[in-house]
């Protein structure tokens, strides 16, 4: 009987291990497909060649130069938001936890507007192509400024979560006011500003993977990688608080230590991507809950499983932006957004405010 059991629990596992080794192998297919398919399409083949530098010289321009640059954002950042979300849910036991609705991407946002309207960061000359439609005078002045009150955002619920009356749920209502608060400001500057100011506001909000480069990649890969160890050495401690706060505290887990670490990397990683690519909404919404209904609750698997599901969402986003009304490239935050709001509303049907 015991014999069964063990096997019986070894199959449990070796079938949490194949379902995120077939979302690893759905993240490259759809990396490859992501690459060949545009305005010009190139056959899967002569991607690989690319990626080595074996194809001629304008395939390996489109590929190395334009693409692939774009694709391993959209993977990278996927990674970064959909763990960072799958780790908000477990430490504040809401299913709607994500930085959306804890007001971190509006805090980029505004300070993104900041930066373009009173730092002097979107006087740009204009240009329209079908990549994007501005450039941002200043990238790296904006990209200080939104990492900056994105952080002061996760600073704030923090400091608030420290109050003797806090719990998870009133975290997620200060972050939707905050959210409020700063859309509010992001409309202020719009409406001080000048029309090229208007316009490099809107488009920073738009979400975008074009304008990224291999060093700004690099920078955010490093900070994913390293918040995802964080993430995966104290899987169980979230396992913990996700039983409650007592069954935890039971288990000798620091509840409110964890819990805000855990919100703090969070932030670190979230604000790390959106003050690079922008607003890309509802990713670490969407992701865990796709993957938990068959992977389960367990965060040693479904943090992994959470990550790679962001990337094929991410991913599919991006797909869609580009072949839609190619050569016309849609905004990446537009389309994340209208795939996550069904999603939103499903889980709230579902009773997903409520919390321990």
């Amino acid at each position: 009987m015991v014999k069964r059991t063990d096997k019986d629990y070894e199959k449990y596992i070796l079938k949490k291990i194949g379902i995120i080794f077939a979302l690893f192998v759905i993240v490259l297919i759809m990396g490859v497909f992501s690459v060949a398919k545009g305005a010009f399409e190139i056959a899967p083949l002569d991607v690989l060649k690319a990626i080595f530098g074996k194809a001629n010289d304008q395939v390996n321009m489109i590929v190395l130069s334009v693409r692939l640059p774009r694709v391993v954002m959209a993977i990278v950042s996927g990674i970064g938001l959909a763990i960072s979300g799958c780790v908000l849910q477990s430490v504040l036991k809401n299913p709607l936890a994500s930085a959306s609705t804890l007001g971190i991407s509006q805090g980029a946002a505004f300070g993104a507007a900041f930066a373009i309207v009173c730092l002097g960061a979107g006087q740009s000359t204009t240009l329209i192509s079908t990549d994007s439609s501005l450039t941002i005078t200043n990238p790296y002045i904006t990209t200080v400024s939104a990492f900056i009150c994105a952080m002061l955002t996760a600073l704030i619920i923090i400091g608030l979560s420290k109050s003797r009356d806090s719990s998870p749920s009133s975290m997620i209502l200060a972050g939707v006011a905050l959210s409020a608060m700063f859309s509010g400001g992001t409309t202020l500057m719009q409406y001080f500003g000048t029309d090229m100011e208007i316009a490099s506001i809107i488009f920073w909000t738009f979400g975008d993977l074009g304008r990224v480069t291999w060093k700004e990649i690099s920078i955010v890969s490093v900070v994913v990688l390293i918040t995802s160890v964080f993430f995966f050495i104290n899987s169980w401690n979230y396992n913990a608080i996700s039983e409650g706060t007592q069954t935890a505290k039971g288990f000798g887990v620091n509840v409110k230590t964890v819990r805000l670490l855990g919100m703090a990397v969070s932030a670190l990683c979230v604000a790390a991507i959106v003050s690079f690519v922008g607003i890309i909404s509802f990713i670490g919404l969407i992701a865990p809950h796709a993957v938990a209904t068959i992977i389960g609750r367990d965060n040693k698997y479904l943090m992994p499983a959470s990550a790679l599901m962001g990337a094929i969402l991410l991913l599919l986003s991006d797909c869609i932006a580009r072949m839609v009304m190619s050569p016309i490239i849609l905004p990446i935050g537009a389309i994340t957004s209208f795939m996550g709001a069904p999603m939103f509303i499903y889980i709230l049907r579902k009773g997903g405010s409520n919390v321990d």
